[in-house]
């Protein structure tokens, strides 16, 4: 439960979600499984020029997930 937990402390800045928890927990799961699979394929290909591109974007879907909630 404790991982639980700190997964909604995570993904949400609110007392209480504006919708699906379950949905911004996968979110960001997948996100994360995107994050390091995108990294290992830019590493791969001799392409690690692009890793801080996919990072910025990692974290600026984070940062929309957390703060822009839709009422």
């Amino acid at each position: 439960m404790k991982l639980w937990d700190w997964l909604l402390y995570l993904t949400n800045n609110e007392k209480s979600s504006r919708h699906e928890q379950e949905f911004d927990i996968a979110f960001l799961v997948i996100n994360t499984v995107a994050l390091f699979f995108g990294v290992f394929l830019f590493i791969s290909h001799n392409a690690s020029e692009w890793i801080p591109i996919l990072v910025i974007e990692y974290t600026w879907a984070f940062d929309n997930m957390r703060n822009n909630r839709n009422y």
